[in-house]
């Protein structure tokens, strides 16, 4: 029998709260900062309620960028970030899914062993092997490029052996139903694996997508164009900038744009995405 305890209740929603406070207040003073001008927001103390000039800080952000970004607008920062990440997560996906398919469902020597090695390299992140990357990139004439930006990061060992869990927990039944009807490999993919794994790729796409926008030492390295700069390569090069000539006001307009993409792929795909952390029956 559970007891009926009031004070539990009100105890847990004053923690919520706390929490949600804690977490939205840098945002609130994000925004607060990008809706004064340049003046009142270096004056103390910091306001803490929106001022008048949001639309016009909007404005010359978006079109004129800020500091060393300032050749490139904001906008085509935004651009590049989403190129990049939609490349990113669409490409780890695709490539997962295959490879998580070929180790399951076809049979070769050393089969095991050649998914372990993927495994394996969960242990080498990007920092270690960036170095020869950048050197096979700049061979292949990839520099300032968005296949540059993209290809290097699409393998994903973590992608992998969850869609091999999923692909395991597939009757049997179906791929000998799909034999009889006469359905190949590709078609067995296509017409079952697929739709089966709806949520698992909404759930990793929600994931990969902000793994690719929050990106930055890898197109750092590999961009010297500055219209090939992302938005995270945009607000560092303003931080820089802001010691001679401080413009936090349009810093922080910025910093406010470069969180509507996240935060907009998660509000669209929040079921799905919290489905497929926590489904684990098909």
């Amino acid at each position: 029998m559970v007891e009926n305890r009031p004070w539990v209740g009100v105890l847990a929603q004053a923690v919520l709260i706390l929490g949600v406070l804690l977490v939205a207040f840098p945002i609130w003073i994000t925004f607060v900062a990008a809706s004064h001008d340049q003046v009142r927001i270096t004056q103390v103390p910091l306001p803490l309620l929106p001022g008048d000039q949001f639309f016009v800080n909007l404005k010359a952000a978006f079109v004129q960028g800020v500091g060393n970004a300032r050749e490139q607008s904001v906008g085509l920062m935004m651009i590049n970030s989403t190129i990049m990440a939609l490349g990113i997560a669409a490409g780890k996906i695709a490539i997962s899914m295959l490879s998580a398919f070929a180790i399951v469902y076809f049979r070769f020597p050393f089969r095991m062993s050649c998914f372990w090695l993927i495994f394996i390299t969960l242990m080498l992140p990007v920092e270690v092997r960036i170095l020869p990357t950048f050197e096979v990139v700049a061979n292949l004439g990839m520099l300032n490029s968005y296949a540059g930006l993209t290809i290097p990061l699409i393998a994903s060992a973590t992608a992998t052996f969850m869609f091999r869990q999923v692909f395991l927990t597939v009757p049997d039944e179906l791929l000998e139903a799909a034999r009889i009807d006469g359905a190949g490999p590709m078609k067995f993919f296509r017409d079952i694996l697929l739709p089966l794994s709806r949520t698992n790729i909404a759930a990793l796409f929600v994931i990969l997508f902000i793994y690719g926008w929050n990106q930055f030492l890898w197109p750092l390295l590999i961009t010297t164009d500055k219209s090939m700069y992302t938005i995270v390569m945009g607000i560092k090069q303003m931080l820089e900038a802001a010691e001679e000539s401080p413009e936090w006001h349009l810093i922080m307009m910025t910093t406010l744009l470069a969180m509507i993409p996240p935060v907009l792929v998660v509000i669209v795909m929040q079921k799905l995405f919290v489905k497929g952390l926590v489904e684990t029956e098909k």
